[in-house]
């Protein structure tokens, strides 16, 4: 576990085995094994891992989640969609499930799906590292993924002076943006 914190995936996938070697029933060693394989770009055996991890103990959420993360990496979102819909059931107050729900609904440009889901999130209390980063995807939801983060403010023939242009102007980006602007 130490060397998968350390990002050492390599020793940590090594350890994992043998701890599966010595308890192969684990679903927890299953999932880890399943991590580290998947940090170590073998994604098709990080899931067949994770398969087995959920077989072995069904109710444990832990490699569901691991299991819809690797396939949002893989881009294969309606999979993923299915997984965390039946995660839901067995977390149903998980805030990082409607988050990575919402994540995979901006990517498919579903901004009405995505917002939902990222007010669930919101209203779950995640910790407070997660409300700025939700907050901040809410911000940029209407921005495509592949163009910058930051949002461009100076517009050509937009005055600085906010007396020079009527209010309808200033609405640039996206509406959690306007309310900033005001």
């Amino acid at each position: 576990m130490i060397y998968l914190r350390q990002e050492k995936f390599e020793f940590a996938e090594h350890h994992f085995r043998k701890a599966y070697q010595i308890n192969p029933r684990s679903s927890v060693i299953m999932c880890y094994l399943g991590t580290s394989l998947h940090a170590l770009k073998r994604s098709e055996e990080a899931l067949e891992m994770i398969d087995k991890a959920i077989v072995a103990d069904k109710k444990n959420p832990l490699p569901m989640y691991q299991k819809a993360n690797i396939l949002v990496t893989l881009e294969r979102y309606d999979e993923a969609l299915a997984d965390l819909e039946e995660l839901k059931e067995y977390a149903p107050r998980e805030s990082s499930v409607y988050a990575m729900m919402g994540r995979i609904y901006k990517r498919r440009n579903m901004h009405d799906k995505a917002m939902l889901h990222f007010g669930l999130t919101l209203d779950l209390k995640p910790s407070t590292a997660d409300v700025a980063s939700i907050k901040s995807a809410i911000e940029k939801l209407h921005v495509p993924d592949d163009i910058d983060e930051d949002l461009e403010l100076d517009v050509p023939g937009l005055s600085a002076d906010p007396e020079v242009n009527d209010r309808s102007e200033r609405f640039i980006g996206t509406p959690v943006t306007w309310c900033l602007l005001y």
